[in-house]
């Protein structure tokens, strides 16, 4: 990537941030009209107005989920293209907004979708070490903590906290007896949090294909 001029990276960068806004925003709307996940949430006793704001929550859950995937430590990629991933995940939220304004929303909402997304990417990114300290002390306390074990753990933290988050404000903060609907949002993220990393890693066979089939599995019991 040395060899290649700035501009070129760049829009290379402009071009595969709206890429994935766009995925981003189509697969929270899927999940948003899945029938399921409406039912568990109660969306027929929800106003129109609710109904807006769980979509927005959605949106900005699989959008801060790009964003700390291509800041995640342990990305193979890291090593040789650092500064392309940091340069794109700040370019991610712009090029959300862009693709809001191609569609005629309004500045107004638009400035309000900036300031969620900032403020939901603060609040998961921070909240990544709790779910990491958490995850590590339960498969501790199983006596199945080992290198493979906390390897698993650091790959799936950025998808936990999310959803866990996400979860809470679809809800709230109202989830007691709301675990079918928190295994629903996990699935949906987990899903498109490891289709996203498996590529980024060049779709080898390694540990993360391991963990998605083991992901899956939970889903199907």
């Amino acid at each position: 990537m040395k060899d290649i001029p700035y501009e070129s990276i760049d829009t290379f960068a402009d071009e595969t941030a709206r890429g994935f806004s766009d995925y981003a925003t189509h697969t929270a709307f899927k999940l948003f009209r899945n029938r399921k996940f409406r039912s568990l949430a109660g969306f027929a006793t929800l106003s129109q107005s609710e109904q807006d704001r769980i979509f927005n929550e959605l949106v900005s859950a699989f959008v801060t989920l790009i964003m700390l995937l291509l800041e995640a430590p342990d990305l193979h990629s890291r090593r040789e293209f650092g500064d392309y991933l940091d340069q794109l995940k700040t370019k991610i939220p712009v090029a959300l907004l862009a693709m809001f304004e191609e569609m005629g929303i309004e500045a107004e909402h638009r400035l309000e979708y900036s300031k969620l997304i900032e403020l939901r990417y603060e609040e998961y990114a921070k909240d990544k070490h709790e779910v990491r300290k958490a995850a590590m002390e339960i498969e501790s306390s199983e006596n199945r903590l080992n290198v493979k074990s906390l390897s698993e753990i650091q790959v799936l933290v950025p998808v936990q906290s999310v959803a866990i988050g996400c979860h809470h404000y679809v809800c709230r903060g109202e989830t007691e007896g709301k675990d079918e609907l928190f295994k629903v949002l996990l699935k949906e993220l987990a899903k498109f949090y490891l289709f996203l990393r498996i590529r980024l890693e060049g779709g080898r066979m390694t540990l993360l294909t391991r963990i998605r089939a083991k992901v899956m599995a939970w889903f199907r019991r």
